[in-house]
């Protein structure tokens, strides 16, 4: 078991939610008898590190334990975990505590923009205030200013191997292609359609280079309905064409569009704890004390 790292729990919740990464909160809510600490107590966990600590012992290694399970099943929002200090967690305090646990994606949705030109380098732009983790690649590796590297939510990587950087992308992507070169966006395309869980598929262009690319496609023997997943040209909001071509104008309507394509309905998971827990909780707490 790692050891509690040196920067506190509420700058690593900033930060870890700032630059979108996986993480639980965990807090201590009720408590009764002697325990490590008191309620209000909490601790940062992620796949790799912990933050601050609930009191240690075998309790919170457990805590530790259920909330990186969460993590890797992607089991977000909130869960209870209880704990008799004595009983399940073999510790000796002889008290009870309570801990919630608040499991956090880190980012509503993963945007993989291929190409860093003048329309990709607005989109970035644009999505920077939103909660989205962008993974930007383009095979010229000088294209990345230092400036844009330091942006939150935001991988700036060099494309190499096409069809290897398609296969390591997250599940559930949304993918945007927009390179300098017709080839590239081709590969890109003709690997991205395979993919059944990537989430979207946009590619810039005028209709004419969308239909080259449908001929190339089905002469490949790629299935039709794969090929109908594709939304070329991107950003065109109810089918109706942009007079204004400017890059600023395209990206807008690109990010709007992902807006649309991401706006999921949240899960009853991430909309709190049932009534019934609740108070069951309380008067558990309570019944404890008397």
């Amino acid at each position: 078991m790692s050891l509690p790292d040196s920067e506190a729990w509420h700058a690593a919740l900033h930060r870890l939610q700032r630059d979108g990464i996986p993480h639980v909160l965990a807090t201590q809510v009720t408590s009764a008898g002697s325990t490590p600490r008191e309620p209000g107590a909490r601790m940062v966990i992620t796949d790799d590190a912990i933050f601050d600590t609930l009191g240690g012992g075998t309790f919170e290694w457990q805590t530790i334990s259920a909330a990186r399970d969460l993590l890797q099943q992607q089991h977000y929002g909130f869960h209870l975990e209880a704990f008799s200090l004595g009983g399940r967690s073999g510790q000796c305090c002889g008290g009870f505590i309570n801990i919630l646990l608040e499991a956090f994606p880190g980012a509503e949705a993963h945007v993989a923009l291929f190409g860093a030109g003048h329309v990709g380098r607005e989109i970035v732009k644009l999505s920077a205030p939103l909660p989205w983790q962008l993974h930007w690649y383009d095979s010229r590796s000088d294209i990345f200013s230092e400036q844009t590297q330091q942006q939150s939510r935001l991988s700036c990587r060099t494309l190499g191997d096409v069809h290897r950087t398609v296969t390591e992308l997250p599940p559930q992507t949304h993918a945007l292609v927009l390179t300098h070169s017709h080839d590239q966006d081709y590969a890109l395309i003709a690997d991205l359609i395979e993919r059944d869980d990537v989430a979207s598929i946009g590619l810039i262009g005028s209709d004419s280079k969308w239909s080259s690319f449908q001929g190339h496609l089905q002469r490949e023997g790629h299935d039709a309905e794969k090929i109908e997943r594709v939304r070329s040209p991107i950003g065109r909001i109810h089918s109706t064409k942009l007079k204004n071509k400017t890059p600023y104008a395209i990206a807008l309507t690109v990010v709007t569009e992902l807006m649309w394509l991401t706006d999921k309905p949240i899960s009853p998971e991430t909309r709190g704890l049932e009534p019934n827990a609740v108070r069951a909780l309380v008067d558990e707490s309570k019944t404890t004390q008397s």
